[in-house]
């Protein structure tokens, strides 16, 4: 099942909207590739989306 801004990890609510909304994205593609276990993802999303967001800031 793909995750959705309406249905997300319960993990990923206190996100801010667009680092979310990446996270989500980022989750999705993991789920996919498959080559993270998926106790993980939602971690690993959510720290690949925290960096994204950094990065943006310059």
């Amino acid at each position: 099942m793909k995750w959705t801004l309406e249905n997300f990890p319960l993990e990923m609510g206190e996100l801010e909207p667009h680092v979310k909304e990446k996270a989500i994205e980022i989750a999705n593609e993991l789920k996919k590739e498959g080559q993270i276990k998926e106790l993980s993802i939602v971690d690993e999303a959510i720290k690949r989306a925290q960096e994204w967001f950094l990065n943006m800031e310059g």
